[in-house]
């Protein structure tokens, strides 16, 4: 007996051209709300990350807050393995990967938390601990760098608060193996197999973290 054709599952490259995005994974819409990085064509300037809420600022004075600036060393320690774990997700529904360039970057909102609790993390980091850092900050589920975002943004979540509160909690967290497991929300770690059974968040979901 002949199979009936499927029809309805697409492959990834079709879903993708159905959802036309911008650098990494950004909706291809009017004024979405989503992450820049910018970097500098100079290779010792700072490399500036910020948060563009788009139609859900309350005005156009909070429309931009400015996250997080890093020193050049720092960040070429953790660019290329960021680039590469934000192409596994994006690949992972379908969308086209994107690679950092000089000037402004566009990052997901959803992505560009992630990269935030990275970057608060290595921003006055050691250098020699900041590969340790990205492994734990890789370890992470994506749903717990948005609630880590989350509670560094209500407090620390500027520009100028480097080295305070939730900031601090991140270097000493993700720059020590054995500290990573404090800040990961209870009853994630020693839970392996019910950890693999829970589902994945969204990538374009509607979280509010």
């Amino acid at each position: 007996m002949a199979r009936a054709k499927v029809t309805n599952v697409k492959d990834p490259r079709e879903r993708a051209q159905a959802q036309p995005t911008l650098g990494f994974g950004v909706p291809a819409t009017s004024d979405p709300h989503h992450f820049k990085v910018l970097i500098p064509k100079s290779n010792t300037g700072k490399v500036q990350i910020s948060e563009y809420l788009g139609l859900q600022a309350a005005s156009s004075d909070n429309a931009v807050i400015d996250r997080v600036l890093l020193d050049r060393p720092r960040w070429t320690a953790i660019r290329s393995e960021v680039q590469r774990a934000f192409n596994a997700r994006l690949a992972a529904h379908g969308l086209r990967s994107s690679a950092w360039k000089v000037g402004e970057n566009a990052v997901d909102r959803l992505l560009g938390k992630e990269l935030c609790v990275l970057a608060w993390a290595v921003e006055q980091m050691d250098t020699d601990k900041i590969p340790v850092a990205v492994r734990n900050w890789l370890a992470l589920r994506p749903e717990e760098r948005w609630w880590l975002f989350g509670m560094t943004a209500m407090a620390t979540g500027g520009i100028r608060d480097a080295g305070k509160g939730w900031r601090i909690a991140l270097c000493h967290a993700l720059g020590d193996v054995a500290q990573s497991e404090l800040l990961a929300p209870r009853g994630r770690r020693g839970q392996r197999e019910e950890r693999e059974s829970r589902p994945t968040l969204d990538l374009f979901g509607d979280e509010a973290i």
